[in-house]
């Protein structure tokens, strides 16, 4: 396996953010289910290139809060 640049991928699938005029987005995590030629399903996790581990690890809390509906504007 091999890093690969993701942002057409990304577009291919239809990805995108919620941002407002302004917002500039400092990281970003991506996780990403694959079927391997084998035809086995994984699971992998891309970051921007400056993100932390520390980040990675917030950012990935943060989406958990946001999927299980724990997540109100403003907290």
């Amino acid at each position: 396996m091999s890093d690969q640049k993701i942002g057409q991928l990304l577009d291919s699938r239809g990805v995108t953010a919620e941002l407002s005029d302004g917002d500039m987005p400092t990281d970003a995590l991506v996780i990403l289910k694959v079927v391997t030629p084998e035809g086995r399903t994984a699971v992998t996790i891309a970051t921007s290139e400056a993100t932390d581990w520390v980040t990675q690890k917030g950012l990935l809390a943060a989406a958990t809060e946001i999927t299980d509906g724990d997540y109100t504007e403003g907290d």
